[in-house]
């Protein structure tokens, strides 16, 4: 089974909330209370979003966080990258950094790269704005 983790279905959940603000900023603790997730995952989702340059970060008393593109301009697949890493379903597609013991051997090696690409492609083409439609 391909399932992600429960923290990228989160980041997703908090990054509509996000999306349905219009562009203001939200604090984690207001996110927590609107998404029902906690607060500390809330703000561990919200590091590694800003880290990886989906949303950004103010602080002071009125600081929070807001999405630095707009919902239709994320696609689904960069949340998954900016949550789990690189897409990729073997360790043996081209680029990869993760070794196989098998690689040198295996008749498999490299012929995955067509599936890969196609999950990709198609995580490409769905938006946060996507994910959010009849919600806002």
């Amino acid at each position: 089974m391909i399932k992600l983790s429960r923290l990228t279905d989160y980041a997703v959940v908090v990054l509509a909330e996000m999306a349905r603000t219009n562009g203001e900023l939200a604090a984690a603790s207001v996110l927590a209370a609107k998404t029902g997730i906690p607060e500390p995952t809330v703000s561990k989702v919200l590091k590694t979003l800003s880290r990886n340059g989906l949303i950004s970060s103010v602080r002071g008393v009125a600081g929070g966080y807001k999405l630095e593109r707009a919902a239709g301009e994320i696609p689904v697949s960069l949340i998954i990258a900016a949550m789990e890493g690189p897409i990729s379903l073997t360790s043996c597609v081209s680029g990869s950094h993760e070794s196989c013991a098998l690689e040198g051997s295996c008749s498999m090696h490299g012929r995955w790269n067509p599936v890969n690409a196609a999950i990709r492609g198609a995580l490409d083409k769905v938006t946060l704005a996507d994910m959010n439609r009849g919600r806002l």
